[in-house]
């Protein structure tokens, strides 16, 4: 799968989505794109903010056999909504506006998802 293709067309989805990234297995970021005036968290505290998602979705993973796989996880936030969707073993990250019908932006993500 072509990964900055994904992050480009996602992005241009619509236009409360301020970030675009894949996160491997490993917790690698390997791609990520941002709208242009959306940087809230300096380039350190992005990095954190990808290990503790990394963390979190590990962790879980340790209940999938009761639960099944994780599909989606939602964290919001007063400022910003982060995002991340199953993909392939990978994780693939988003964040939007607040406020923003983040569940619609979903639907979308998961059709353009099958596309590329």
């Amino acid at each position: 799968m072509d990964y900055e293709k994904l992050c480009d067309k996602v992005l241009k989805i619509d236009p409360h989505i301020r970030f675009t990234g894949v996160l491997d297995s490993k917790g690698d970021l390997v791609i990520q794109k941002n709208r242009d005036d959306s940087k809230l968290l300096d380039p350190n505290e992005v990095k954190m903010s990808i290990h503790y998602t990394f963390e979190r979705w590990t962790r879980l993973q340790n209940l999938a056999y009761k639960l099944g796989k994780e599909k989606a996880s939602i964290t919001e936030y007063e400022k910003v909504t982060l995002i991340s969707l199953h993909l392939n073993g990978n994780l693939f990250l988003f964040s939007t506006d607040p406020n923003t019908d983040y569940m619609k932006i979903i639907s979308k993500i998961n059709s353009t998802i099958t596309e590329v």
